[in-house]
């Protein structure tokens, strides 16, 4: 174990070794950088607050964990507690450590949200996405440096997005239907291939026996696979649902106004959410869940039938039944 390890480690075991009373404050505030928080936020701005920064959230949320994804498996470095026994595994994952994915997003969520948002929203933001980092480290699911790469990274894809959003967005809207549908469907298979890459290019590399010794003794019977494929066809697919809802925007097909009275809103999201449970529990049940390429195939078409749902065929059965006005005209 190199001397850097040995530093890291200490500061994990020193935050573990206070107060036991900040562990549920902890654990929920990185409950607050997981995928599930952040679509549930991501939904009911969209769908009951303001479309436009919905759709950046969401946006921004499906790139991160693409380059979080990408990264992970690139890199390939252990959590704390699969190497040393003395760091408790207050959370379970069973990605790779590096970087943070959790800081990572909180960077480039929390960062479109102040931009957006502005006023005070950048003291929030940054309180955020500080305590994000020191919350994984805490719970022993990361080192320093896979937060402070988390960090990095996300500032580049927030500052990427900002600079790109305008130029691509005014590409694509002067784009035909056929082609916007082309463009979508296109960079959630450059997503994919970026995916399938990085994968052949470590599989020769083998893991340590100890990693996973330590991972399953502190989460007896939770799976354990690193190097585990779905999660590529999981953002892609939900990718290139939205976009391809964003490609029937774009042309004037469908959209509604968020505005309504606050039980039309709660109706709304009710009704939306109650759409995507039927998507992602219902499918969940009849498709495979195995390492396949059908299993693949298949993950790819229910999550893309997740983020269509929620991007545009929701909005516009909310507008067929009354739950919503038409968008308006620009």
């Amino acid at each position: 174990m190199d001397a850097l390890t040995q530093w890291e480690l200490t500061i994990n075991l020193f935050l573990q070794g206070l107060d036991k009373g900040m562990y549920p404050v902890m654990a929920a505030i990185t409950w607050l950088g997981t995928e599930y928080f952040y679509m549930l936020i991501m939904t009911v701005i969209y769908w009951c607050v303001d479309t436009t920064l919905g759709l950046r959230f969401g946006l921004i949320l499906m790139l991160s964990d693409s380059f979080k994804s990408f990264f992970k498996v690139l890199f390939h470095t252990p959590r704390p507690y699969w190497i040393d026994t003395r760091v408790q595994a207050l959370a379970v994952e069973s990605s790779f450590g590096m970087p943070s994915g959790h800081s990572l997003t909180a960077t480039s969520i929390w960062g479109v949200f102040a931009a957006t948002v502005k006023r005070k929203s950048y003291w929030l933001a940054a309180a955020i996405i500080l305590l994000m980092g020191i919350s994984r480290m805490y719970l022993g699911v990361h080192f320093l440096r896979d937060v402070l790469l988390g960090w990095l990274i996300g500032a580049l894809i927030l500052a990427l997005f900002i600079y790109f959003e305008k130029p691509v967005v005014d590409w694509f809207t002067h784009l035909t239907l056929i082609l916007r549908l082309a463009a979508a469907l296109a960079s959630a298979l450059l997503m994919i291939a970026a995916g399938m890459a990085v994968h052949a290019v470590t599989a020769e590399w083998a893991m340590p026996a100890a990693w996973a010794a330590n991972a399953l003794a502190a989460a007896p019977g939770e799976p354990f696979d690193p190097l585990d494929m779905e999660g590529i066809f999981t953002v892609s697919g939900t990718w290139f649902g939205m976009t391809a809802g964003l490609a029937l925007l774009a042309g004037g097909i469908g959209g509604h106004d968020p505005g309504g009275l606050l039980q039309t809103k709660v109706f709304r999201y009710l009704f939306g959410a109650a759409g995507l449970g039927v998507i992602y529990l219902g499918l969940g049940l009849l498709f495979p869940d195995t390492q396949d390429l059908l299993s693949f195939v298949l993950r790819f078409v229910r999550y893309s039938l997740v983020g269509f749902w929620a991007i545009w065929l929701a909005p516009l059965i909310f507008v067929k039944i009354g739950l919503a006005q038409p968008r308006r005209a620009v």
